[in-house]
């Protein structure tokens, strides 16, 4: 039995369809993401799920009971946004207690709130921070004092709406790490939605990605992304390694390019022969390589562009009309451009969309 069920959730906007039958389940502990594009339904889900709107169908079932029509104070969700809304008038730890004293839930009785507040404060890492003027916070400290008033009330589920997307690129990356980390410390079930894919991945036990108010793919972080669904998704996660291609044979599988026959993973199911479709070619999986031109899935091309990017380079290679872009280490010599380059395409980087 799944912790969270989404039955079939439907909605509609000025007569626009906005969520589109959508439907998923989220396990008990489990982070999940609602990913996807602006204006695919990502927020109007959350806010369904919290029961801050009504859908036009569906249901939505926690821990087996159906709270379609429970009144969003009465549900046990908390939903984090965006913007964190903390009291300007209030102090670091009144923001935090602010959630005990909403919530109607025993943990205000059985521990006492100022115990519990400095509790959440120790467990996001501002102990200590209690009296401070939360216009004075930097934002990851806001961040922070919204994540403690969210979770003090101990919710049955932790709803985030963007909890990155108001910081800096350098404090970003850091509670990359740092927030799941806190949620799977407590143990709570959460939700987040976002629009960007690595901190999707970053974060996220699960992501759930939604394309025009319908989910078009589920599954872990490494599922999505080594096996996206359609081209759509493959593109929206920055893949732009695709090829028209025509399956050259299914055993072994192997496909037809521009770039030629190329073989393909061992594990793959390749339709009939004949039939048309896109390849993926994961940047993973393209490596400058001495090998024999002969060998299958090595060719010759040039370089086109090299673009510095700290760590590593970012290469296009193009032969004839065909370009693929993937990284190269710094440990490696990395061609100018206009110079010629031989590269291999691992076959289980190549996928059948």
């Amino acid at each position: 039995m799944s912790f969270l069920e989404i039955e079939s959730i439907h909605k509609e906007y000025e007569n626009t369809p906005l969520l589109c039958g959508v439907s998923f389940t989220v396990a008990r502990g489990e982070i999940a993401c609602l990913l996807g594009s602006s204006g695919s339904g990502k927020t109007t889900l959350l806010r369904i799920i919290a029961g801050l709107e009504g859908a036009a169908r569906g249901r939505v079932r926690l821990e087996d009971e159906d709270i379609t029509g429970v009144p969003a104070h009465r549900r046990g969700i908390v939903l984090m946004f965006q913007d964190y809304a903390l009291f300007p008038h209030k102090t670091v730890a009144e923001n935090v207690a602010f959630g005990l004293r909403m919530q109607a839930s025993n943990v205000k009785r059985q521990i006492g709130t100022t115990s519990r507040v400095a509790d959440m404060l120790a467990l996001v890492g501002l102990t200590g921070f209690g009296d401070r003027d939360v216009n004075e916070l930097s934002g990851g400290e806001q961040q922070r004092v919204a994540l403690a008033r969210s979770l003090a009330p101990q919710p049955r589920l932790l709803l985030l709406d963007e909890p990155l997307g108001a910081l800096d690129r350098n404090l970003r990356e850091r509670l990359l790490e740092e927030l799941p980390a806190i949620l799977r410390r407590v143990g709570v079930t959460a939700i987040t939605v976002t629009h960007d894919q690595e901190e999707a991945f970053a974060m996220t036990d699960r992501v759930i990605l939604l394309h025009e108010g319908r989910v078009v793919q589920a599954g872990t972080p490494e599922e999505v992304y080594n096996a996206p669904a359609n081209v759509w998704v493959a593109r929206f996660l920055g893949l732009d390694n695709l090829l028209p291609a025509k399956v050259f044979s299914q055993r072994p599988p192997q496909v037809k390019t521009a770039l030629g026959v190329l073989a393909v993973g061992e594990d793959t199911v390749l339709p009939a022969p004949g039939t048309r479709g896109t390849l993926l070619v994961h940047p993973w999986g393209i490596r400058l390589t001495q090998s024999d031109i002969t060998l299958p899935n090595v060719l010759h091309a040039h370089v086109v562009r090299r673009a510095f990017h700290g760590a590593r380079y970012l290469l296009s290679v193009a032969r004839d009309t065909v370009r693929l872009n993937f990284s190269q280490d710094l440990s490696a010599t990395v061609p100018a451009p206009g110079e010629p380059v031989t590269v291999e395409l691992a076959p289980r980087a190549l996928r059948w969309l």
